[in-house]
């Protein structure tokens, strides 16, 4: 009998699931809103609602196309990556959630600092390790029992347990995958350890599914729940084989590169990091550059209509480093460089040829620059995003990097997650 893996995608709006069979193919999605929130003040269960709402929707639609939920064994989770809540210890948040864009907490980052001697990640008034530490400073009546990240809530919720998380959602919080350990300094910085949770591989299956959630849906006992990653990643997952040397460029407001090494390289002095997965190591970073300065440029027929008239065979002059705002940081990490889309030339065509050529070089040297420090040289390349539907700008891109593009046929993340937990299966 087939058995059936379910992904859970906590985005930014709204929740996403995706069905696999044993064989990777995407069985069924589906998706739901989260209730509506004080943005200033989360209620953590809210992310609890729309994953459930999310579930029996993704149930109903089961049944509908003719699929017996109960065939369903196992289950994950991805969640923006720093998104987190305490909670007590029947999962009751006890602190509001914050999400992975909050900062501010300057008190907290300065005790990090006095501490931190590897500081590139848990560093900052916006770093997830500071989060952490001011939910600790919400906690008057001592209730917490644990530190949970998004993702993490959501898969307690399904156990019905908490106290576990994987070397993604954890890292940028200041956990170690290569020592499998939390900083030691935590405890003298005010975060408890009793707090923390125990951290896993991506992907590793944990706990049954607990009896009431089973009941209230409608899955098997037995199903099966997995920890999981974050977002960024899981769409990594979606979009490539889980294969080292496999890489994927995101094309949207910015540029997103990620490649599966078999080496770790953090270079935070270019803002480079890794993460584990698998066997080997996810690097990645992001620039500034991408989508969101054409569409401050040009209309979405304008870009149509100019890419029409634009030889990708024929490199352009132009040298630009197309950015909206100062600001850079990765090839370049440099939160000063200014931009350069100077001297535009009267023909917009010639001009959004000189942008998608520039482009295309930033992406080219983010590859080279892992490359430098030990990264294999990618063995397939896929792209997502909204660039990638532009044929013209692909064409240039593949040109630069003197190899195929190939369009990923899939970038949802709650199909990754579902990738990575059948990856996963025992």
């Amino acid at each position: 009998m087939t058995q059936l893996s379910l992904g859970l995608d906590l985005g930014t709006s709204g929740v996403r699931s995706a069905v696999l069979d044993d064989a990777g193919n995407v069985v069924s999605m589906a998706r739901a809103p989260y209730p509506a929130t004080d943005p200033d003040n989360i209620d953590a269960m809210a992310w609890w609602h729309g994953a459930a709402a999310c579930l029996a929707a993704q149930m109903e639609t089961l049944r509908a196309d003719g699929h017996d939920p109960r065939t369903i064994k196992r289950i994950g989770v991805d969640g923006t990556s720093g998104s987190m809540v305490l909670c007590a210890a029947d999962l009751t948040p006890v602190t509001r959630g914050l999400m992975y864009n909050s900062g501010g907490f300057n008190a907290q980052a300065d005790a990090i600092a006095a501490l931190a001697p590897d500081p590139h990640i848990t560093r900052g008034t916006s770093s997830a390790a500071a989060r952490a530490l001011y939910l600790v400073s919400q906690d008057t009546d001592n209730r917490a029992r644990h530190l949970l990240h998004q993702a993490d809530f959501i898969a307690a919720k399904l156990m019905g347990r908490g106290g576990f998380s994987d070397h993604n959602n954890a890292l940028k919080t200041g956990f170690d995958p290569d020592t499998n350990a939390w900083p030691a300094w935590f405890e003298t910085a005010g975060l408890p350890a009793n707090l923390l949770p125990d951290v896993l591989p991506a992907g590793t299956p944990v706990h049954p599914i607990a009896a009431t959630i089973a009941t209230t849906f409608g899955f098997a006992d037995d199903v099966m729940i997995h920890v999981g990653t974050t977002d960024s990643i899981a769409a990594f997952l979606a979009a490539a084989p889980l294969q080292i040397g496999a890489a994927v460029t995101s094309i949207g407001t910015t540029l997103a590169v990620k490649l599966l090494s078999d080496v770790r390289i953090d270079a935070p002095d270019i803002g480079l990091y890794s993460h584990r997965l698998g066997d080997g190591w996810l690097v990645g970073g992001a620039s500034n550059t991408g989508g969101g300065v054409l569409a401050s440029l040009f209309t979405v027929p304008q870009l149509v209509d100019l890419s029409k008239q634009i030889d990708p065979t024929h490199a352009s002059a132009l040298d630009y480093y197309p950015l909206t705002t100062p600001g850079e940081r990765f090839p370049i990490n440099d939160p000063s460089l200014a931009p350069r889309m100077t001297p535009r030339p009267a023909d917009d065509a010639e001009f959004l040829h000189g942008l998608f050529e520039s482009i295309a070089r930033i992406e080219a040297r983010c590859y080279a620059e892992m490359a430098a420090r030990g990264a294999p040289a990618p063995v397939s390349l896929v792209t997502a995003g909204g660039g990638a539907s532009n044929d013209v700008w692909t064409a240039i891109r593949a040109r630069v990097m003197g190899r195929d593009i190939a369009q990923a046929d899939h970038t949802d993340a709650a199909i990754g997650t579902a990738r990575l937990i059948l990856a996963n299966a025992q």
